[in-house]
């Protein structure tokens, strides 16, 4: 294991925790569906992940999914991928995003996650650079940091410096924001202002989050699932003579932005979101940690429905508008 950040920083910087209480019930009635639905079919996978699955059709199917009115969006082939640029009207230009979707490294994109990029763009006035990146099994979880490093690099070339921008991602994606972000600063290239992330994995040892009460409790991902997805990872690291997949809580994270991480209390990836938060804080990064209680695995993505969803979209936009405007008066 690589000897991480927090063993290394002896003056850790205050973390900031905020809980969000409240559960409301169109909240439990997409946690009840999520558990009859999307949980059974990952158990299945977990049983057999060598099968076939199809998983492009499902951000083939997210193409039903338009993004928010008030909107434009339009085609950008990155070196080895493409992204989507997401503008809101009227937008002053002084701020981008670079967003990386979820999906456990294995399916949904551009088409998926559109409605939930382009509000993040609307409520934090902001132009986003949505990237579908490259995936398992077909490529290695290094690929995906590339694409997104790609990405930083096509945002700083048209103009956007680098204390305007905030890399964010949800679930898989919150594990490749930061480590986007760390293999960004380790090739020279400026730290971002901030980074954002949803539900975050950030740790592809499963341990902690088989232990943890929240295993059991979790309405999308089943036990069986995480131990299966870090062996998948692992084993194509080493197929593909890719180095070793690096955890971003094992990495080294002074010197990081500051970040906002936004997490259900009930979820699987909680464990993962606490322990990024604290070594993040534990190496002198300002770090945000909001818990809303008994929210689903990116619940975000149900803006519109979910009361909570909502508020939690509102909160990202403060916070980039926040961090965005601060750096750049400092500037």
């Amino acid at each position: 294991m690589t000897t991480s950040a927090f063993e290394l920083c002896p003056t850790p910087f205050p973390l900031t925790r905020q809980m969000f209480a409240g559960t409301s019930p169109q909240a439990q009635v997409l946690a009840g569906i999520l558990r009859r639905t999307v949980k059974p079919f990952l158990d299945t996978w977990a049983r057999r992940p060598g099968l076939p699955w199809p998983a492009e059709l499902v951000d083939i199917a997210g193409r039903t999914l338009p993004p928010m009115k008030g909107t434009t969006r339009r085609a950008v082939q990155l070196p080895h991928c493409p992204a989507e640029w997401i503008q809101p009207t009227g937008s002053t230009g002084d701020r981008a995003i670079l967003y990386l979707h979820g999906g456990a490294f294995l399916c949904c994109g551009i088409n998926t996650h559109r409605q939930l990029v382009s509000r993040i763009a609307t409520a934090a006035d902001a132009r986003v650079l949505n990237v579908a990146y490259r995936m398992i099994p077909r490529d290695p979880v290094r690929a995906a940091i590339d694409d997104g490093v790609d990405g930083y690099r096509w945002l700083l070339a048209h103009g956007y410096t680098a204390d305007r921008i905030v890399i964010a991602g949800d679930s898989a994606g919150g594990f490749l924001t930061f480590a986007v972000t760390l293999e960004a600063m380790r090739q020279g290239l400026p730290r971002p202002a901030a980074n954002v992330a949803l539900s975050p994995l950030t740790d592809l040892d499963p341990s902690r989050k088989v232990a943890h009460p929240n295993a059991s409790q979790c309405a999308v991902f089943p036990r069986r699932a995480v131990p299966v997805l870090s062996t998948m990872i692992e084993e194509l690291d080493a197929r593909s003579g890719s180095e070793p997949s690096v955890s971003p809580v094992d990495d080294v994270l002074v010197d990081m932005p500051p970040a906002l991480i936004q997490t259900g209390s009930q979820e699987m990836t909680f464990a993962d979101a606490e322990l990024m938060a604290e070594r993040l804080a534990a190496s002198g990064v300002p770090c945000e940690l909001q818990i809303w209680q008994r929210q689903v695995h990116v619940f975000q993505a149900a803006a519109g429905f979910v009361p909570e969803a909502t508020r939690a979209i509102t909160e990202i936009g403060e916070y980039i508008r926040r961090l965005t405007a601060a750096r750049l008066a400092v500037a």
